[in-house]
C-alpha cells in the first residue's frame, strides 16, 4: 500500500466526521438517486395512464416484475462489491479492494446482457406468468411494452451497480447526477413520443431505453477518475473467489427482491382470480395495484436511499473497528426512515382519491377500489421502511446469513403464504389483509435481529 493509499484510510471522513451531517451526505444524493430511479417507472405510469387508460396501467404492472427482477441482480453485485470494498478500504487493503470492484464490474456487465436477451426472447410466456391472459386486453400492451424495455435491462444494471460503487468511493454527488439525468431526460421523451409521436405504450418504452442509455454513457465515464485507485479497461475480470465474496455479501438485497418479484406475480395472479369473482372484475385491481406499487416507491425510495447512503459508513467503520459508530448509523438511519414512513400512511390514508388520480381516470369501481387497496392493503407501510436498513445494515457488515433471512421474512415467511391462504376464506378483501399483516411480523423479526447483533458488537469491545 502506498503513503498516498494510507493517508487516505486514516484521513477517510467516514471515520471521525459526526454521523449525522455524514449520513446526511450520502444519503442525501443516494435518495435522490433512487426516486429518480423511480421515476422512470413512475413517469411512464401517469404517461400511460392518460394516453392509454386503465389498460395501460395494468400492463405495466404486469411487466413490473422484470424491473424488480434486474434491480434484485443490480444490487447482488453492487451491494456486494461496494459492502467489501469499504470493509476492505477501512481496514486498509487496497488490493482487495480493488480486486472487488473489477470483478463486480465485469460481472453485472455480463449479467445485463444475458438477462437482458433472455427477457426479450421470453417476453410472452414472462407476460403471461406475471397475470396477463394472452386472450385478454391487457396482453398486447404488456407484451409490446416488455418487448421494447428488455433492450434497456443492461444499461439499467450497469448504471444501478456503478451508482452504489461510485457512491461508495465518496463521489454520491456523481452518483446521483448519473440517474438524474436519464431521469429528467425520460420524462421529456416520454411526452415527445406519446403525444406529439402519438406512438402510445411502444413510446414510453423507446422513452425509458434512451434515458437508461444515457446515464449509462454517464456512469462508464466516472472510472478513469475513481478515487481510491485507477481502474483501466485492461485490469477488468473476474476473480472467482472475490465474485463469490461480493455476492454473499449482495445475496440478501437480491433474495428480497426475488421475493418481491414472486410476490408481484402471486398477487398479480390472485388479483385476477378473485377480481373477477367480485364486482371489479380482473382487469380493474391489476391497473389499481400497479398503480399502489409506483406510488409506495417513492416512500421505499428514501428507504433504501438512507440505507444505500449508510452503507459505506458501516462498512468502513465496522472493519476499522468503531463499533459505537456503526450502531449509531443504524438508529439514526432507522429514525429518519420510520418517520418517512409515518409521513406517507397519513398521505395514503387522507388523500387516497388525490393520489390515484394522479395516474389518470377510471370509473367509480376503479376508484371505490383504490381507496380501498391504498387504506387496508397499505395499512402498516411505516414498518416496510425498516427492512431495507436492516437489509443493508447487516450486508454492510458482513452477516450475510442474518441479513438473508430479514430479506425472506416479510415476501416469503409471512407475505406470499397470506396471498394463497387468507383469500380462500375472505375473497379479495384476504387479499388486502395480507400486507399490513406481513409488515408487523417482519418488522419484530428485524428489529430483534438488529438488536441481537449490537450485543456482539459489545462482547468484540471488551
Amino acid at each position: 500500500m502506498t503513503d498516498y493509499e494510507k493517508n487516505s484510510v486514516q484521513d477517510n471522513p467516514l471515520g471521525s466526521a459526526p454521523l449525522i451531517p455524514l449520513i446526511a451526505r450520502f444519503a442525501i444524493p443516494s435518495i435522490i438517486s433512487m426516486l429518480v430511479g423511480a421515476a422512470y417507472n413512475i413517469t411512464d405510469q401517469i404517461f400511460i395512464g392518460h394516453v392509454v387508460g386503465m389498460l395501460g396501467n395494468a400492463a405495466t404492472n404486469v411487466t413490473f416484475p422484470t424491473v424488480t427482477l434486474t434491480t434484485g441482480m443490480s444490487m447482488l453485485f453492487g451491494i456486494g462489491t461496494a459492502a467489501n470494498f469499504s470493509i476492505n478500504q477501512g481496514a486498509g487493503r487496497i488490493d482487495e479492494a480493488r480486486k472487488y470492484v473489477h470483478t463486480g464490474l465485469t460481472g453485472v456487465a455480463i449479467a445485463g446482457i444475458l438477462t437482458g436477451l433472455l427477457v426479450f426472447l421470453l417476453r410472452g410466456h414472462i407476460t403471461e406468468l406475471c397475470g396477463a391472459d394472452p386472450a385478454g386486453n391487457v396482453y398486447p400492451y404488456a407484451v409490446a411494452y416488455l418487448s421494447v424495455t428488455a433492450l434497456g435491462l443492461p444499461f439499467q444494471m450497469f448504471t444501478h451497480t456503478s451508482s452504489t460503487i461510485i457512491r461508495a468511493d465518496g463521489s454520491p454527488t456523481y452518483s446521483m447526477l448519473c440517474t438524474v439525468t436519464g431521469a429528467v431526460l425520460n420524462v421529456f421523451l416520454d411526452w415527445v413520443f406519446m403525444y406529439p409521436l402519438g406512438m402510445g405504450i411502444r413510446g414510453a418504452a423507446i422513452a425509458t431505453v434512451l434515458s437508461q442509455i444515457v446515464s449509462f454513457i454517464l456512469a462508464i465515464s466516472y472510472y478513469p477518475r475513481f478515487r481510491a485507485f485507477r481502474i483501466s479497461i485492461k485490469d477488468l475480470g473476474i476473480s472467482v473467489p472475490h465474485m463469490l465474496g461480493s455476492m454473499s455479501a449482495g445475496l440478501p438485497n437480491f433474495c428480497n427482491h426475488m421475493l418481491m418479484m414472486v410476490t408481484n406475480i402471486v398477487l398479480n395472479n390472485a388479483l385476477a382470480t378473485y377480481g373477477a369473482m367480485s364486482v371489479y372484475g380482473a382487469d380493474i385491481p391489476l391497473a389499481v395495484s400497479g398503480v399502489a406499487q409506483k406510488t409506495s416507491m417513492i416512500m421505499v425510495s428514501f428507504a433504501v436511499g438512507i440505507a444505500q447512503g449508510c452503507q459505506p459508513i458501516w462498512g468502513f467503520n465496522l472493519g476499522a473497528k468503531k463499533y459505537g459508530r456503526v450502531k449509531g448509523a443504524y438508529w439514526r438511519a432507522f429514525a429518519a426512515a420510520f418517520a418517512i414512513g409515518v409521513l406517507f400512511f397519513g398521505a395514503l390514508q387522507t388523500f387516497p382519491r388525490e393520489i390515484i388520480s394522479i395516474f389518470g381516470t377510471g370509473s367509480d369501481l376503479y376508484f371505490e377500489f383504490a381507496e380501498k387497496y391504498l387504506k387496508i392493503y397499505m395499512m402498516l407501510v411505516f414498518f416496510q421502511n425498516i427492512q431495507p436498513i436492516t437489509i443493508n445494515y447487516f450486508s454492510a457488515t458482513g452477516n450475510h446469513r442474518q441479513g438473508l433471512l430479514v430479506s425472506l421474512s416479510r415476501q416469503g415467511l409471512f407475505l406470499i403464504p397470506l396471498l394463497i391462504v387468507l383469500p380462500k376464506f375472505m375473497g379479495i378483501n384476504g387479499i388486502l389483509a395480507a400486507s399490513p399483516i406481513s409488515d408487523a411480523m417482519a418488522f419484530v423479526l428485524s428489529v430483534s435481529m438488529v438488536l441481537v447483533s449490537f450485543r456482539k458488537f459489545k462482547e468484540n469491545q471488551q
